[in-house]
């Protein structure tokens, strides 16, 4: 018998939630094989068998926190079918499956095998499905799921209870608690609402971002491109920069490149703050924020200072696309120096972002939108205009300098072709 243990994920990572067990006790498995799903501050990783065998038990449930090293499971040596008194007790159960299988036609049994019924859809559900179902009278054959194999979970079992309030007749003691209500009001329609738990990535963003705001001195600044010039750009050139690079000519690669030439003038802004000391940093690893299921992340792309147009929008394209899949790992997250945020992707007009610590600066980029502008005193002109915003940390970073780094990224964005000096 071998122990199922949570592997190490990485220095920063300590702890993590089982998410998800894809097999069930008893089930056979392969090496390789994935067993659970472990749902991390940044990443979900996936355990697999390292052995083939059978699945002997679950030690630890979906929704628990577990540790680096702790034991989750045992899985029986051999493969399922081998030797060993793990393997055979399967395989007892199959000939018992087989033997009464000449008594299935015998009708006076089949009402009886009804009660059992529910505990054997039970066997489809998570152990917390299956305890919540029992303390709430619910059939869980009558709960559907959203698992695209059937399984029921326990977010399954809450929906169910939220969508039917009129199985919760069974249980005596829930009955006075509907008389109760009228008492203080003049209906007796309960409102629905539906408790989740959160994730724990999603703990983890509204923690850091919480402690972002605490601890760093932050203050925004803002300006306006006017992206006349980009996008001229991309109109003559997009379909050659595609034919060539097999890649689309974004906005991003254009910002990038226009961060690390400020940077480069403020190296201030691309530091961290360390005790009493401040670390500049001599590299430009810069984040992008990609929205994703289960929150934001922060994917890195690293030295964007060394890389052409087309490497940075393959490079953001790559991770953009993992993010989404879920399937990140944690070098894509580690190390960033500062990050890019495109609220505008999502009809934003104009925002304050929140530093991404220990990170002391972060641009927001907005909606482009249509507005009159002021070419000279005798003329006016509809250009497509964007809100930048910088946010950053007061402590090491003076006002001065932050509002010369928004105008620096102005002047590059406004002038294209400089990038390619200035990069």
């Amino acid at each position: 018998m071998s122990e199922i243990k949570v592997p190490a994920m990485g220095e920063s990572i300590t702890e993590g939630t089982v998410s998800r067990w894809m097999v069930k006790e008893g089930d056979t498995v392969n090496q390789g094989d994935v067993l659970l799903e472990l749902e991390t501050d940044k990443v979900n990783i996936e355990i697999s068998a390292e052995e083939s065998g059978v699945l002997e038990k679950i030690i630890r449930q979906e929704g628990e926190t577990v540790e680096i090293g702790e034991t989750i499971g045992t899985l029986s040596a051999g493969s399922g079918g081998g030797s060993g008194a793990p393997a055979s007790e399967p395989a007892a159960e199959e000939k018992k499956a087989v033997t009464p299988a000449p008594e299935a036609p015998t009708p006076p049994p089949a009402p009886d095998a009804a009660a059992p019924e529910s505990s054997d859809s039970a066997k489809t559900a998570s152990p917390s499905a299956r305890k919540l179902a029992r303390e709430r009278g619910i059939e869980l054959d009558q709960v559907q799921s959203k698992d695209p194999i059937g399984r029921v979970y326990q977010d399954d079992v809450k929906s169910h209870n939220n969508q039917a309030p009129a199985p919760a007749a069974p249980p005596a003691s829930k009955a006075p608690a509907a008389p109760s209500a009228p008492a203080a009001g003049s209906s007796t329609y309960t409102k629905p609402v539906e408790r989740q738990r959160m994730s724990r990535r999603r703990a983890t963003i509204a923690k850091r971002l919480v402690e972002a705001q605490q601890t760093a001195a932050m203050l925004t600044t803002f300006n306006e491109v006017d992206m006349t010039a980009i996008m001229d750009v991309r109109k003559r050139r997009k379909d050659k920069f595609k034919e060539k690079h097999e890649i689309n000519l974004g906005f991003m690669s254009f910002f990038t490149k226009a961060v690390v030439g400020a940077l480069k003038k403020f190296p201030t802004i691309n530091a961290e703050i360390d005790g009493e000391d401040v670390v500049l940093k001599k590299y430009y690893d810069i984040g992008i924020a990609v929205s994703a299921k289960e929150g934001l992340v922060v994917p890195v792309v690293r030295d964007a200072d060394r890389l052409g147009f087309a490497e940075i929008e393959k490079s953001i394209a790559d991770l953009a696309s993992k993010a989404r899949s879920n399937t990140l790992a944690l070098s894509d997250l580690q190390g960033g120096t500062f990050t890019i945020t495109n609220g505008g992707t999502f009809g934003s007009l104009l925002s304050t972002p929140i530093l991404n610590t220990p990170q002391v600066g972060i641009l927001g980029m907005h909606k482009i939108q249509l507005r009159p502008v002021a070419i000279d005193a005798e003329r006016m002109e509809n250009r497509p205009m964007m809100y930048i915003a910088l946010s950053y940390d007061h402590r090491i970073i003076d006002g001065s300098e932050a509002v010369r780094f928004l105008v620096t990224v102005k002047e590059l964005l406004e002038d294209p072709e400089s990038l390619l000096i200035e990069g």
